[in-house]
């Protein structure tokens, strides 16, 4: 059986891990109390800042998917919303409606591809914005077998990995979602998941015949 690669450190049965990148957290000082709103697109976001202030677990968390949400809920936050399609884009939209005449934080990476903030903002929501963590490439010393399929989960992914490798024409790529495949270089060709989830991305890598 070809081999699956999965480009992060989360741990799956039948799946490899290929950790091309690796996260830091960035701690601040700040006064979280005088939001009424925090805005989480990933768990990285939730770790970090549960990591210096516990004061984010009385305020109403917004969520992009239900990964983020069980994390936050495990941790001892507040749930008021999750997102539907997973994706920033389309998350942003449906903030509006519910961030009206409240004050806003979006807790982030250093580098994000999301139109999010600008959207909001536009909407004329009142956004801050708290960069909580950063990507880093990280040096691999795999040797990848022909045939393989690796999972592409974030942008970051994608960087590190054509830094260190060159893509064979026997590889298959899966990515988690549109904004992901549109770093892939041209020659790449790939599947996009249905669902944000890596879960249903190995369940793509297992069942795909592209």
């Amino acid at each position: 059986m070809a081999k699956i690669y999965l480009l992060n450190n989360q741990k799956y049965s039948d799946v490899e891990n290929l950790e091309v990148f690796q996260i830091e957290y960035i701690k601040s000082k700040i006064d979280l109390n005088k939001y009424d709103a925090l805005i989480f697109t990933s768990k990285n976001a939730v770790y970090s800042l549960d990591s210096f202030n516990k004061d984010w677990k009385n305020i109403p968390c917004y969520a992009i998917a239900l990964k983020t949400a069980n994390i936050i809920k495990n941790l001892g936050g507040k749930i008021s919303f999750i997102g539907n399609s997973g994706h920033g884009n389309d998350f942003a939209q449906e903030l509006i409606a519910l961030l009206k005449n409240k004050k806003v934080l979006y807790i982030k990476a250093l580098k994000t591809v999301s139109d999010l903030p600008n959207i909001l903002r536009k909407n004329e929501i009142l956004l801050d914005e708290l960069i909580a963590y950063k990507t880093s490439c990280k040096k691999s010393t795999a040797i990848l077998e022909d045939n393989s399929t690796f999972i592409f989960t974030s942008p970051s992914s994608v960087e590190c990995f054509f830094k260190q490798y060159t893509w064979k024409d026997s590889y298959k790529a899966i990515v988690i979602g549109n904004t992901t495949a549109k770093f892939l270089p041209e020659n790449v060709k790939y599947e996009i998941s249905s669902l944000t989830s890596i879960e249903e991305c190995i369940n793509l890598a297992k069942h795909s015949f592209f």
